[in-house]
């Protein structure tokens, strides 16, 4: 049985700033404040943090990267814009402690020199917003903030607003665009030559002139786990997890599953173990398949033991992914998954790019066709086609999880999809159409029932 942590989710969430403090947090911002911005850049760095937001870069390398980058004005965001199907991780990060995710956001923007800082969520994230809302006050009034201003931004549903170049056009009040640089050479508000997109004016109090803004982007769960290295050391983080993957992960556990949860595990936690301390199977079903998220390969009952960590997920062919999984029992048909899983990254995708729209969109079709028994043998090569040319020019990460995903769905379950090509479906039941969550609660989970209604161009039809 593993071992649960309570680092970041505590056994019950913190209603008060004194209640975090008197759990051992706070002292991070001041001890941070006391040794600088160098100093406190090496502590994280000797942690060995990595962003929790999926792309698992080192936190420290990021945080240096943007304090040494030229230019007058920089900027510190939180994204807890949060959109990966199956997970839940960051909103219940938030519900519980939201206080660690300032405190880590004020001492990212002490340490990169940024005098304003921002916290992105969906506007559709009510709890969530409440939570930080009333956290912010209450930081404020302790005299955390000195003379940082930290402004909360909403924005829309997409799955886009997460990808941090184009939450960064969110918050300038555009649509979830991607752009083609990223934050650290064209930040916030940059007004420097730009590549195809319109560029801001210069923000009030601000000379003209040419500026890029660099600008310091981290998922939120990141930025929590760097406020407890400074609370308690990089020695004491390291105190579990890996060389490589020291520390917790908080991770999503949804599908088929008897109890589904958002769990914090030491890294190198196996995937079994995870799965099974959320309940398990269904009485009477075997794992098939998991996913973690829509962004890296299926990960296949033989790999189930393999440690949740950067480096074990890779060698294995797939990825840790933002900590939220998927998971699939012996009674789901994989063509109905694929075919679920391709229309989401489709209707998704925001158009700026036309291999991705357009081959995301044939994949999708061409699935459901085979999903239907109406496919041909003809399909199959054409999808394999289309996978090959669906990220050319990409400005984001989206075709590229298009392309590994739906590849090793095929490459995995060639049964399933010679079934459908024969005119029958394997499976006992229906799918879950729409695997993005709205809530997870005492061990419930309430899927978006809107996402089966999306349209490709970010409409939705008439429930």
């Amino acid at each position: 049985m593993v071992a649960l942590a309570h680092r970041l989710l505590p056994a019950e969430p913190y209603t008060s700033l004194d209640a975090y403090v008197a759990d051992g947090g706070g002292g991070g911002l001041a001890g941070a404040r006391a040794i600088g911005p160098g100093a406190t850049i090496d502590e994280i760095s000797l942690g060995g943090v990595r962003g929790r937001g999926g792309a698992g870069f080192p936190a420290g390398t990021k945080w240096r990267s943007v304090a040494s980058a030229a230019g007058s004005t920089k900027y510190a965001v939180a994204n807890g814009a949060e959109g990966e199907p199956g997970t839940f991780k960051d909103r219940a990060l938030m519900r519980a402690n939201p206080y660690a995710v300032i405190e880590g956001l004020l001492i990212s923007a002490f340490c990169v020199g940024a005098k304003e800082a921002y916290l992105a969520l969906k506007a559709s994230f009510e709890t969530e917003l409440e939570s930080v809302r009333r956290a912010l006050v209450e930081v404020e009034a302790a005299g955390w903030l000195e003379d940082v201003t930290v402004i909360v931004a909403t924005g829309p549903e997409e799955y886009l607003f997460g990808e941090e170049k184009a939450l960064l056009e969110v918050i300038e009040g555009n649509e979830p665009l991607p752009r083609w640089l990223p934050p650290y050479l064209h930040g916030l508000f940059a007004t420097a030559p730009q590549l195809g997109w319109e560029a801001a004016e210069p923000e009030p109090g601000e000379e003209g002139g040419d500026e890029s803004n660099p600008t310091l982007v981290n998922n939120v769960e990141t930025l929590a786990q760097s406020a407890w290295i400074m609370n308690h050391g990089a020695e004491a983080f390291r105190q579990v997890g890996t060389h490589d993957s020291p520390g917790t992960i908080l991770c999503t556990v949804v599908g088929d599953v008897s109890r589904p949860d958002v769990i914090e595990v030491p890294m190198g936690t196996t995937l079994r173990d995870v799965i099974s301390a959320c309940g398990g199977p269904i009485d009477g079903r075997t794992v098939k398949a998991v996913f973690s998220g829509v962004a890296n390969a299926v990960i296949t009952a033989d790999h189930l033991d393999t440690a949740l960590t950067y480096e074990d997920m890779a060698a294995i062919g797939s990825g840790l992914g933002a900590g939220g999984y998927i998971v699939y029992d012996d009674s789901a048909c994989m063509v109905e998954v694929a075919s679920t899983l391709s229309r989401f990254l489709y209707v998704e995708s925001c158009g700026q790019c036309p291999p991705c729209k357009l081959g995301t969109g044939q994949i999708t079709k061409i699935l459901e066709r085979i999903r239907d028994g109406k496919g041909t043998e003809h399909d199959l090569p054409e999808i394999e086609k289309r996978l090959r040319f669906v990220a050319d020019g990409n400005r984001c990460f989206l075709p590229v999880q298009e392309r590994t995903m739906i590849s090793s769905i095929l490459r995995e379950f060639p049964e399933d999809v010679a079934a459908h090509l024969d005119g029958f479906c394997p499976s006992s039941r229906d799918v879950i159409r729409h695997p993005k969550v709205v809530d997870l609660v005492d061990g419930v989970v309430t899927w978006d029932e809107k996402q089966k209604l999306k349209r490709p161009d970010w409409t939705y039809e008439e429930a």
